[in-house]
């Protein structure tokens, strides 16, 4: 992308995704399940809920705002399922989050991957779309495409291919076919969320005494950054499309620690516009990485979450802008902006805050950058 075609986004003020599930559709979810209510009944609630909170982050002040993921039970789960060749299936395991057991819901595949037109997903963001006024972006979110390399998923490709590149292939296809139905419905923001790179932090760094089991997930590394590039290669100059690095986020827990240090040469690769990185508490490292994250790309933006949305404590603004000044030391202040860690409920069961809270940590993330950068 060059200067002439670069796009605003991500904004100095940016949201990540999701936000606490409101009582009224926690409700209608309960009376669906129930058997209360029918699928058009729970989905006109839906479409009340989604309004109201797309409402509030404009009155907020947000230059982009998403539907809260409420169309959605997970972050990552729901969309995969709505491609062809996945399936859904009980993986009888809970996700490895630190002092919480999730439900059991996988993705695997089924037959070779692929794009579908009538993804359910189209049809939520043009409601998105439909509710969010002039001069506001509605931004998409959608998990990354390594998020099938992951947690067994595609344990079978050999059922279906006579080749891991292959698959690979056709995985970048069907994700490059899927983001360019969103632009032509009208969307020009997308992001795509990951938690492979936080496993890969993890995983890199405990197998480096054993050269084998470390050459797995260099693999993985080298595969994802390929995948993602030939994703991304020819959609259009005026669609942003950026990454969220991910370290799980289910009723305020985590699943993965350890700074950038491993993986940022592998992200400063990445052909996206912008990086939203986690750096809301000693677990994500220090800001040393960064510089090769951005890897000297002036249009691109790398996003700091320096928020968390896992605690309902307002942090101290002040705190928050010498965090930011002191992250220019190694991206220039015009190649940064603000967010919270992560979106407040990556699962329908939200985090541990309320919806007041959620709110005030939003407003702060607003407050601070239009301090630092004078937007």
């Amino acid at each position: 992308m060059t200067e002439a075609t670069q796009v605003k986004f991500p904004y100095r003020y940016d949201v990540v995704g999701s936000l606490l599930r409101t009582q009224a559709l926690k409700e209608a979810h309960k009376q669906f399940k129930d058997g209360a209510i029918d699928e058009k009944q729970l989905r006109a609630i839906q479409h009340a809920e989604t309004k109201k909170i797309v409402s509030k982050q404009v009155e907020l002040g947000l230059k982009d705002v998403t539907d809260g993921e409420f169309n959605r039970s997970w972050w990552h789960l729901d969309f995969l399922w709505g491609l062809g060749g996945v399936g859904h299936y009980d993986y009888h395991k809970s996700y490895k989050f630190h002092g919480s057991k999730t439900r059991t819901d996988n993705a695997d595949l089924v037959d070779k991957i692929a794009y579908n037109p009538n993804h359910p997903f189209f049809d939520s963001f043009q409601f998105l779309q439909s509710v969010t006024p002039d001069g506001v972006t509605p931004k998409q979110t959608i998990p990354s495409t390594p998020m099938m390399f992951r947690d067994n998923r595609s344990d079978n490709w050999a059922k279906f291919y006579d080749s891991w590149d292959a698959y690979l292939t056709d995985l970048a296809t069907a994700y490059h076919e899927t983001i360019q139905h969103f632009y032509d419905l009208g969307c020009r923001y997308i992001q795509l969320d990951d938690t492979t790179w936080a496993f890969l932090i993890s995983q890199l760094n405990e197998t480096a005494g054993d050269a084998d089991e470390h050459q797995k997930y260099v693999k993985m590394a080298e595969d994802a950054v390929h995948v993602i590039n030939q994703l991304l290669t020819g959609l259009p100059d005026d669609l942003t499309v950026t990454t969220h690095i991910c370290r799980g986020n289910f009723k305020s827990t985590y699943l993965f620690s350890g700074g950038y240090d491993d993986i940022a040469d592998y992200l400063g690769k990445l052909h996206y516009d912008g990086l939203f990185l986690e750096y809301d508490n000693s677990r994500s490292g220090n800001f040393k990485p960064l510089s090769r994250i951005w890897n000297g790309d002036h249009n691109k933006r790398l996003v700091l979450g320096l928020i968390t949305s896992k605690d309902p404590k307002l942090e101290d603004a002040d705190q928050v802008i010498n965090r930011i000044h002191e992250a220019s030391a190694q991206v220039p202040l015009e190649n940064l902006a603000l967010s919270t860690q992560c979106g407040f409920a990556s699962t329908e069961e939200g985090n541990k805050l309320t919806a007041e809270q959620q709110w005030a940590k939003l407003q702060l993330v607003k407050q601070i950058a239009e301090k630092v950068w004078d937007v």
